[in-house]
This record gives structure tokens, sequence and C-alpha cells, in this order.
């Protein structure tokens, strides 16, 4: 990248924190050395510690998993920060881009609750585009979201792709568009947290031509470890500099890390790849079956690993759901969707087992 894509970046950045170093822990400088002393560790190992390992603070950005995780995403590692889930990112962003009660997040509800409460705990101004509900799906309006983002003078706008909890996507051209149009103004944050279970290319090929893209990916939905809270930011290599200077000191666990690197061997990737499919499918059927059942007014189509559904009743296929075991997220706080439910993708034998339930209320009634 040339040094002006650098430097139109990184004026989005908090002025106080252009120059920010950081915490230097103990683990971010580089020495050589048999006897370690420098982090006030403990000598000896605690007795539950098998390995002895976990007496010593973990490396702040393994190199191991950075790598390959790069790989995985087709980014280089320095583009790359890993912390604890996407929602550290998100907190991390919008703290190093916005001053609070002058910078703006520009956000689509309904969508995932993260980015309205990262901007409410740094005090900065939140402006809402919603989300369009079409014939084809919930869209995002990218003229809206562009104006607003002006008007506001946004430094973060959020979009999640595909949608939760709506599953819709955002074609890459509109992303590209968009950005385009914020250069200089705003970062736009693609959140591809469901991004393995889309139809859709990654946002990430877009980031050799738009500095001011930046992507955010998990470990947490479709590689299954969401209990070791692994996600990934992949943006421009200076402004990761930046947010590496803002985390916290040792952001992941030593076993976490270690769960993580085997989650993602060769055998562990194609597993995952087969049960993406496997979802997919499964996601497909679940639909069309639902569309046939008395009651529901709407599936949405979706390309995330959940469906949207509306209801003639919300509260009773809840309460059916929860009465055979079943728990879905209930929707009906979000903006316009006060007769939805979030339904995730299971297993065959769980869908079943949600489609008894909610044929048994209509039986019922």
């Amino acid at each position: 990248m040339s040094a002006n894509g650098d430097e139109s970046l990184l004026a989005l950045v908090r002025e106080d924190l252009r120059g920010f170093g950081g915490y230097a822990s103990a683990r971010s400088q580089s020495f050589q050395g048999e006897v370690w002393l420098n982090a006030n560790e403990s000598p000896w190992a605690n007795p539950a510690d098998g390995s002895g390992g976990n007496r010593r603070y973990p490396d702040p950005q393994p190199q191991a998993l950075c790598e390959r995780l790069a790989g995985l995403y087709g980014c280089s590692p320095e583009q790359l920060l890993v912390g604890r889930g996407s929602d550290e990112a998100i907190d991390l962003l919008v703290r190093a881009l916005c001053v609070p009660g002058r910078d703006a997040v520009v956000v689509t509800p309904p969508v995932f609750g993260m980015y309205a409460v990262s901007t409410r705990l740094q005090n900065a101004p939140l402006v809402e585009v919603p989300l369009r509900d079409t014939e084809a799906g919930f869209i995002a309006d990218m003229d809206a979201i562009a104006a607003a983002a002006l008007q506001s003078r946004a430094r973060l706008v959020f979009l999640c792709s595909p949608s939760n909890p709506t599953g819709g996507t955002i074609a890459l051209e509109d992303i590209a568009a968009l950005a385009e149009r914020l250069h200089g103004h705003a970062l736009v944050v693609v959140d591809e947290a469901y991004g393995e279970f889309s139809d859709l290319p990654s946002a990430i090929g877009l980031m050799a031509r738009r500095s001011n893209i930046a992507v955010l990916r998990t470990l947490s939905k479709a590689h299954a470890l969401a209990a070791a809270r692994i996600g990934s930011l992949i943006a421009d290599a200076a402004l990761i500099r930046v947010l590496r200077a803002c985390q916290a000191p040792y952001p992941l666990p030593g076993p976490c890390v270690q769960l993580a690197l085997a989650g993602l061997d060769e055998a562990a990737q194609a597993l995952t790849r087969q049960r993406v499919r496997l979802l997919k499918a499964e996601r497909m059927q679940l639909q069309a079956a639902l569309v046939r059942l008395p009651g529901v007014c709407r599936v949405y189509p979706s390309q995330g690993n959940y469906l949207l559904v509306r209801f003639d009743d919300a509260e009773q296929a809840f309460r059916s759901l929860l009465t055979a075991g079943v728990v879905v997220r209930d929707q009906r706080a979000a903006p316009q969707l006060g007769d939805a439910l979030r339904i995730s993708i299971g297993t065959p034998e769980q869908n079943a087992r949600v489609l008894a339930a909610l044929s048994a209320q209509e039986i019922a009634a």
C-alpha cells in the first residue's frame, strides 16, 4: 500500500492514539534465554498443570496461530489481529477510532447488538440506518448508509454479511462502492462471522484496492470453537499495529491457542467443510418445511446457520418449542421483528424436533 493510503486510513484513528505505543509486556520483547525471570511468574507449575506450560504468560499474538489463520483467510499475518472473539475487535475499533461524544458509528438494525453496545460504552453517537424488508428479504440501503455516514461524520460503518439475525448478504461490488464513497471519512467493517455458510466470496479480497475495508471472522460458528473465544480482524497492516497497541497484553489463553491450532489442522478443516455442506442442506430443507406449517407467516432466505421466521403467534411458537425442550432466539424486541424467532440450524434430528414441536402446537390449537 502506498504511503498516502496509510495516511488516509490512520487519519481515522483518534488523534491521541496515533503514536500510542501501548503496554510493553514481558512477552512482547524478543529475548533469547534459558532461565526466564522477567515476568514475575511462578518458578513451579500448578499441580493441575500436567505440562507445566501454563505458568508462563502466553504470546500476545501467537505466531503459529496467526500464520494458520492468515492462510485460512487469505491475508498476511501482518494484516491480522487475533483476540477474544469478534467482540474484542469490535470494541477495539470503536475505542481506537471514535472520540467520545464526537465520532459516530453507523449500524443497520435489526443486527448483532454488540456494535451498539461498544458504541454506547465509548459514548460515541450511534446512527441507525434500518435494513429494508423487501420481497427478497432484508437488504441494506447502501445509499442511505453512505449519506448517514457522511452527514454524521462517522468513523465506523458496521455491515453484517451474512446479517445476524436476518440472514441476508451484501454484494461485494456494493461494499467496494461504499468504501470508495467513504474513503478518507470512515472505515467499513464487514462482519463475516457466518461467512463459511455463505455462497458469496469474502470481502477480504477487496482490501487490496480499498484500504478502508476491514473484515471480522471467528472460530465460534463453523469451526465449532465458541468456548475458545478466538476471533480475527483482518485490516490494513498500519491499522492492525495501532489496534495491537490498544489491546490487552495477553488476550489469548495458551490452552485456547493449542485447541485452535488442533481445530484448524487439515483433518479438522476437512470435517468442518463437510459439516458446512450438511448444514446448508439442512437449512434448505428446514426452510421448505417451515413454510408449509400453519401459523408460519414468513421464512426469510438465509446465508447463515439460522433462519429468521415470522409467526402468527410468536409467543405460542416460542412456548411450544420450550415445552419440547427446544430453545430458540426470541427476536421480538428487535426493530421490525415483533413477531419473529431466530432458529439455529441443528443436526437433522434436532431440526426434526423443531418441526414436530411446531406441528404439535397447530394440532393442539
